[in-house]
């Protein structure tokens, strides 16, 4: 019987041995009957209220986009330009072989040539009344025609000259020396990337909380930058199928944005109330987030967070802590802070 209630004993000593095994490791603390005393930075937690986004996804368009084709038909002779090429407004990107431009003009200079002589005749008899001045006018009319036909087949000859209209970068080029280009065909495309846009879709939710010329915070995440941009233009028609309305953002120029990259657009729509603590209070471990927190008795208390957005040096903190919380921490490289640690406030100056 004895031994029974001995074997039992050592049973349970063993199960609360387990059991506490089994709860993982703590952050250390230290006595509490003695608790150190350090000297730590001290704030109260405050809230502060801070803009509500609604985020969507875009993508970056240049403002001026130019489809380049040709006024007149003709196979491509030389294509001067590739995409990625920068260009000058009247620069020549393609020469066009003017077949039957060229042979409208010689038609309409020989038409001409024999509508002056026509003319120049009919002057002469005019000078003696052998012809009427009926006539001389019917013929002067044909000559004048026949000059002005000749300027606009001169003027189609020009066009085998294809010039950019404005100055910017070649985005995308779709014929090809040898293509048969004609009026109306784009050859190659032209974009102004100093006057850049975000193109996107806002659910017909918050459509009516926005506004033309409002601040957009617009990230990039290939450069790791956001910009202010402000909405542009709102399309005050839904899509059918998908209930979303296009929205039009300007950005601010930058040479390291770019049109065809990824963006991401927040519209404020609102403030929420958000409790922020610095970065340096921050404890992470094992991929948790903590910071102390001071008792009445200024003693340190270890305790879990959830984060949310960095803003300005700052962390939001979603859960854990509270307006009126105070917090504290050591500089970084100095002995951390520890629970039961009875915290007193730096010295002014150190």
């Amino acid at each position: 019987m004895r031994h029974g209630k001995m074997m039992h004993a050592m049973l349970v000593t063993g199960l609360i041995l387990v059991l506490a095994a089994c709860s993982g490791p703590k952050e250390p603390a230290v006595n509490s009957a003695t608790p150190q005393q350090v000297q730590a930075h001290m704030i109260t937690v405050n809230e502060i209220e801070l803009p509500e986004h609604y985020v969507t996804s875009g993508t970056v368009t240049s403002d001026h986009s130019v489809a380049i084709s040709s006024r007149i038909s003709g196979y491509i002779r030389k294509l001067s330009v590739r995409e990625g090429d920068r260009v000058e407004a009247g620069q020549v990107l393609v020469q066009v072989d003017p077949v039957d431009a060229r042979q409208a003009f010689i038609q309409a200079k020989a038409e001409m040539v024999d509508a002056e002589a026509d003319f120049q005749r009919y002057s002469e008899l005019m000078k003696v009344e052998a012809v009427t001045r009926q006539q001389l006018a019917r013929v002067e009319l044909r000559y004048k025609q026949a000059k002005s036909k000749v300027e606009q087949a001169r003027n189609q000859l020009s066009y085998a000259e294809v010039r950019s209209p404005v100055a910017g970068v070649v985005v995308d080029k779709r014929l090809s020396e040898g293509d048969l280009a004609s009026p109306g065909l784009t050859i190659v495309v032209i974009e102004d990337p100093s006057s850049l846009l975000v193109e996107t879709y806002v659910s017909e939710q918050y459509v009516r909380t926005l506004h033309e010329e409002d601040v957009v915070d617009v990230n990039i995440p290939a450069l790791n930058q956001t910009f202010n941009g402000h909405v542009r233009q709102i399309v005050q028609a839904a899509d059918p199928v998908t209930h979303q309305f296009f929205i039009k953002v300007a950005l601010p120029s930058d040479k390291d944005v770019h049109p065809g990259m990824y963006a991401q657009t927040g519209f404020r729509i609102g403030v929420r109330n958000s409790v922020m603590v610095p970065e340096a209070a921050l404890v992470t471990q094992a991929g948790l987030h903590a910071v102390y927190v001071l008792d009445a008795q200024q003693v340190a208390h270890y305790r879990q967070i959830r984060l949310g957005a960095p803003v300005d040096g700052q962390l939001e903190v979603l859960a854990g802590l509270h307006a009126g919380d105070v917090i504290a921490w050591k500089e970084a490289g100095a002995t951390p802070l520890q629970s039961g640690m009875k915290v007193l406030p730096v010295a002014a100056g150190q």
